[in-house]
């Protein structure tokens, strides 16, 4: 599990990252079969994003309900 959510980490930051650099281009990315603009390369990397963190709080849901991790919670002071 603890792989899992490492893949889901690097993933997130990955197609964050990958917004910035298509942010700093300036949506000048280009189609190499075409050579015409693509559809907003940022705006889909963002949703990829978006989705890959959804992908993931439905995982450790999941695990959750079906015991496969466990909360450790922190201690109370009594």
């Amino acid at each position: 599990m603890t792989y899992l959510v490492i893949v889901a980490f690097v993933a997130i930051l990955g197609s964050l990252a990958a917004a910035l650099v298509f942010m700093m281009r300036g949506g000048q990315a280009t189609d190499t079969s075409t050579d015409t603009p693509s559809k907003n390369p940022m705006a889909r990397a963002l949703a990829f994003r978006v989705g890959f963190s959804i992908l993931l709080f439905i995982v450790v849901l999941i695990s959750y309900w079906m015991g496969w991790i466990q909360p450790t919670g922190l201690p109370l002071k009594g």
